[in-house]
């Protein structure tokens, strides 16, 4: 009879030592594109409300040089910094052997939400936003803005970054770290901006079609429950919308907030982001089209980028296992 194999238990810092935004990037490509073959599964996530926060659990199956299986549960609790000095985001992720079942490693998930996130924003930029971009602004200063700076600087050489949040230091912060410049006047900056990124837990729309230049790429990420919001259903209605998965930004997204304003439907969504990998869908039309990545996160990201970590670690010494009992 076989031995159950030690899984691995990977830490933050482990990830951060052998994971570079490069990989990220490198992990969710592989990602969306093995579910362009149909070598992927990634159903809706379930969401589990608490008294100050949310929990969401998020699986995927994927098949790469071997079959992957990943269920990540996540806490998203916005007040946590303030109230308690924790994270807002903690979790872990089990990876499993999609052949037999064995558990292979449990992921801290922080780490792992923060740069996959970032990551799929950036593969979207990669494909959607103008080659010649030269301008980025940042809306939302905490970890998710200083990932996106990072990964989004993979694929393209910005000039200039700007950085924006409702709380000023925050701003001045991350862009004393990053080289930017902190602006207090969101429209001006939105209007000169070429990529424009929102990371907040924002409730209510700050981005509108009036703050938009032709041919901007916005990449939207904060509105990952049903409650919060970035961009205006207006916004969303005049754009070009790409989606990580359509039925989840239905649910959770800002394409949620626009179909209930009654500005858009369903049908409008332009394409989902594996569809540009098939070449069922076109990306960019033409040089003014302004375009909306409606991004919620996917298990497909979490599975791929667990796996790519798993590969990395379990050649490494330092990266601590366990011994689970025999059958």
């Amino acid at each position: 009879m076989s031995r159950i194999p030690d899984a691995l238990i990977i830490t933050r810092h482990d990830i951060r030592r052998m994971m570079t935004p490069a990989d990220f990037l490198e992990a969710v490509e592989l990602g969306f594109q093995a579910s362009a073959m149909g070598k992927a599964n990634s159903p809706m996530p379930m969401e589990l409300p608490v008294t100050h926060g949310v929990f969401h659990a998020k699986g995927a199956s994927i098949s790469l040089d071997r079959d992957y299986v990943a269920v990540k549960v996540n806490g998203n609790f916005p007040d946590n910094p303030v109230r308690l000095g924790l994270p807002t985001i903690q979790g872990a992720t089990l990876l499993m052997d999609g052949s037999n079942g064995s558990l292979l490693a449990i992921i801290d998930s922080i780490e792992v939400s923060i740069r996959r996130t970032a990551a799929a924003s950036a593969l979207a930029a990669k494909l959607l936003a103008l080659p010649d971009s030269a301008t980025l602004l940042v809306c939302g200063c905490g970890e998710q803005g200083r990932a996106h700076i990072e990964a989004l600087g993979e694929v393209i050489s910005f000039d200039r970054c700007l950085t924006w949040d409702r709380d000023p230091i925050r701003s001045e912060s991350l862009a004393a770290e990053r080289g930017a410049e902190a602006i207090g006047d969101l429209k001006s900056a939105a209007r000169s901006a070429d990529v424009i990124v929102t990371c907040t837990p924002a409730t209510e729309p700050f981005l509108d079609a009036d703050m938009i230049q032709p041919g901007t790429f916005v990449a939207a990420i904060g509105a990952d429950n049903p409650e919060k919001s970035e961009i205006a259903p207006t916004l969303m209605a005049t754009a070009t919308v790409i989606t990580d998965v359509t039925a989840q930004c239905i649910a959770m997204g800002d394409l949620h907030h626009a179909i209930a304003a009654g500005a858009m439907t369903s049908a409008d969504v332009h394409a989902e982001l594996v569809e540009l990998f098939t070449g069922r869908k076109i990306g960019r039309s033409y040089r003014d089209e302004v375009i909306i990545f409606d991004s919620t996160g996917t298990g497909l990201q979490d599975v791929a980028a667990a796996a790519f970590i798993y590969e990395r670690c379990k050649g490494d010494a330092s990266v601590r296992s366990v011994a689970l009992a025999a059958p």
